[in-house]
């Protein structure tokens, strides 16, 4: 699987185009910049969206290719952006350290969804953040995205299972029309979520 993500972004277009998930975008821009985490962050354009407006970026991904395009395009556009390259389920989480975390289209088999989500609420600091975009099971029928593994998208009772914990200020069924790059592009069948960590009394 490694391979076929450093071959994708190792093209010279950005797969997803450069321009930030929408809804990523404008839930990010609610909160006051702070530290943000992006797993399976790809070419940057969120990274680096998010960084022009101030947030101290952590970037996280297994693709040596999606690094170097990452870091090509946040010099470009004159902003840093801290980019790991890691496994997932390897990467030392810090505990509650994060203001806000984004998942976006980010696809695992269900073991390991469960166990990065869980690591991705510690990673958070009481009153985090936790912004999401996935796509949910009846995206298989469409030609707009995602994987072609009915194991591998989302439901709702799955997201709720893993992030009942927070609370939610979205929860919700969607039927966005994309348009990111070459791959996400037409009607499209997702899942998003916005949930704040508790904080502790």
């Amino acid at each position: 699987m490694k391979d076929f993500w450093d071959k994708r972004y190792s093209e010279k277009n950005f797969a997803y185009g450069k321009e930030p998930n929408k809804f990523f975008d404008l839930e990010l821009r609610k909160l006051e910049p702070a530290k943000l985490l992006l797993p399976g962050e790809g070419e940057g354009r969120n990274a680096v969206s998010a960084a022009k407006l101030g947030w101290d970026v952590t970037a996280l991904d297994y693709s040596i290719s999606a690094k170097e395009k990452a870091d090509k395009f946040a010099k470009e556009t004159d902003v840093k952006i801290n980019y790991i390259v890691t496994d997932l389920l390897e990467y030392q989480f810090p505990e509650d350290y994060f203001d806000a975390a984004a998942l976006i289209f980010l696809h695992l088999d269900e073991d390991s969804r469960e166990k990065l989500h869980e690591l991705i609420i510690k990673s958070l600091k009481p009153g985090g953040v936790l912004i999401g975009e996935f796509f949910s099971k009846e995206q298989l029928k469409l030609n707009s995205g995602g994987p072609k593994n009915i194991d591998m998208l989302y439901s709702l009772e799955q997201i709720y299972t893993d992030f009942h914990t927070l609370d939610l200020e979205i929860f919700s069924r969607e039927t966005p029309l994309l348009d990111e790059g070459d791959f996400h592009n037409g009607k499209a069948e997702t899942i998003r979520i916005v949930g704040k960590k508790e904080i502790s009394t």
